[in-house]
Parts: C-alpha cells; structure tokens; sequence
C-alpha cells in the first residue's frame, strides 16, 4: 500500500541552483539544447548534461530529437505549474549585468507561461476579457466567446479536450491571475499566428508587436503599452 506523497523527493531535484534556472527557462515551452540550458544555469556544458539527466531520470524533463540534435523541455503541464506556483513563493534573485535586467523587464512585461501568456500584457488582457463579459472575475470561466472570436480564437474547436478549458494561473510577477488552460494556449498561438505577438530570441519574454497594439487595442481597448509600465 501507498503512503503520502514523497514531495521531499522531488524538492530535492528541484533545489538545486543550475537546475532551477534550467526548469525556469523550460517553463516558457519551448524545448532548448543542453547548449542553451547550461548557458542560463551558468555551468560547463559537462555539468549541464548531468544536471539534466538527472530532471529527466525524475520525469520532470523529458528529450525530444530531432536529428542528431537534443532538446528539452518540461515533462507536461503539471511540472509548469509546480514552477510556476514556486516562483510565486521565491524571492526575486540579484540582476548582476544589464542584459539580465533587459531580460527581466521584458519577461515581467509579457512571456511565455509553458503555452500561455503571462506578465503584466497577459493580467491586463484578462482583465479586460473579464470587463467585456468574456471571462467571469472570480475563476476566469468562459461566459461569451465573442470577444474571443476577435482575437482569433476558434472556442468551439476546443470543445471536448480533456484539458480544462480554462484555469486561472496566479502571474508570479504581478501577483494576480492571468488565463492558463486550454483557451489560454489557443489565445496565445491565435496572437502569434496573426503575428500580434512574437517571441523574443532568447529567454521566456515575447513582444506585441505595432499590429498587435492597435489589434488589441480595437478589438478590447487594451493600452498595451500602459499595461506593460505599469
């Protein structure tokens, strides 16, 4: 028979440094080389490869190939939100250089959060979506899917995923609720398939675009720019 879960376990894989910096450039979704990964956790390319056996061996990385060439990635959504919910509880760590600060404004202005988007942009949008009826305010439940419709998503293609529709995900940077789940990601891949929103080269941070400004700006009244420096 089964005891308690054995949280400590996990922890303990997750407790350290290099691999949490890894686990955090992971949750923005896409899958990265271990090149890439040992950069960002500030290691020699030998010590990120053990590092990341090791989240791998734990299932909360899993390898894709492609080719000769590996990349990783978060195991699946559950591993984004246990990162995701930690990064609401840790203190913020020192910004050491210029780029690290470039970095950090613009991720906590809008990035990736797995396969949705997160940051100031992504809470004032919810916001929005809630002020325009789309959303309900206490769970961001789905009310109307016009004002979605404007933005490009097809809400009833989603209809019969074994995902949830929607999730309220707490922004760790903003310290209130942006929209996760199933509707989240397709609003995300809506605004980066109309080019409204494009990811930034390195890092989870994504930009709204001029067209995406004034998109979001007629179809909801959104100031990106004012939500953003806030």
């Amino acid at each position: 028979m089964d005891g308690d879960a054995d949280i400590a376990s996990v922890a303990a894989v997750i407790g350290n440094p290099a691999r949490g910096r890894m686990l955090t450039a992971m949750a923005g979704g896409r899958a990265l080389p271990a090149s890439e990964l040992a950069r960002v956790a500030q290691v020699s390319p030998s010590t990120a490869s053990a590092h990341l056996a090791r989240l791998t061996l734990s299932g909360l990385v899993a390898v894709e190939r492609h080719g000769r060439y590996r990349y990783h990635r978060l195991a699946d959504e559950r591993v984004a939100q246990v990162i995701e919910g930690l990064s609401a509880l840790a203190p913020s760590r020192r910004v050491r250089s210029l780029r690290e600060a470039n970095q950090s404004t613009a991720e906590r202005a809008a990035r990736s959060c797995y396969d949705h988007l997160a940051g100031a942009v992504a809470v004032a949008l919810a916001d929005r979506l809630c002020e325009s009826g789309a959303l309900d305010r206490d769970d961001l439940s789905l009310r109307d899917a016009s004002p979605f419709a404007a933005l490009g998503v097809d809400v009833g293609a989603l209809a019969g995923a074994r995902r949830p529709l929607t999730r309220s995900c707490l922004d760790w940077s903003e310290r209130r609720p942006h929209l996760a789940g199933g509707l989240g990601a397709a609003l995300l891949q809506a605004l980066l398939a109309s080019s409204w929103v494009v990811r930034r080269p390195q890092g989870r941070a994504v930009a709204v675009t001029p067209r995406g400004r004034a998109g979001l700006r007629d179809a909801l009244g959104l100031d990106v720019v004012a939500a953003a420096l806030h």
